[in-house]
């Protein structure tokens, strides 16, 4: 078996906590580019993970507050994976990668970093993404800054519909 070792998320895991739901909070907030939300639909939204696993990493999150898929309207469900759709699109017109890594982590025994409330990752993967200073000095490279990254994904975000 192969390990895949994430040592830069150890800055996340650490922080201070904020008391309420990040995702019920930043949303609600008229501040999209501070809190990094690229897209904002009926039922879902997209927004970028500040503590990135690759560069362009993203989630789509329902605006309902549950940490449950069950819990969720089939609408709701729908939408989900319709916006999951429009972000692999638009992160291939962007940033043109090779493949995507696309998963729910339902609790904390899954991995959940927030497992009150549900988020769809994306992930985008080019082959070699991964390096030798992951293995030998616990950092990973990620080379382009987030609001730069943001800036190049936003107007596609908001465009292509």
């Amino acid at each position: 078996m192969k390990n895949l070792w994430a040592p830069w998320r150890m800055q996340y895991i650490l922080s201070p906590k904020e008391g309420e739901c990040i995702f019920c909070t930043k949303v609600s907030e008229d501040k999209d580019r501070d809190n990094l939300i690229l897209y904002r639909g009926s039922k879902a939204y997209v927004i970028m993970n500040k503590y990135p696993y690759n560069n362009s990493h993203i989630m789509v999150v329902p605006y309902i507050h549950t940490s449950e898929l069950i819990e969720l309207d089939d609408d709701v469900v729908s939408e989900l994976m319709l916006v999951t759709k429009y972000s692999i699109n638009c992160l291939k017109k962007v940033f043109n990668p090779e493949g995507f890594n696309v998963g729910i982590n339902i609790g904390a025994a899954a991995g959940a970093g927030i497992e009150e409330h549900l988020h769809i990752h994306i992930v985008p993967r080019w082959a070699g993404d991964t390096n030798f200073m992951i293995v030998t000095a616990d950092i990973k490279s990620i080379p382009e800054h987030i609001l730069d990254t943001y800036d190049r994904l936003f107007p596609i975000f908001n465009v292509l519909k």
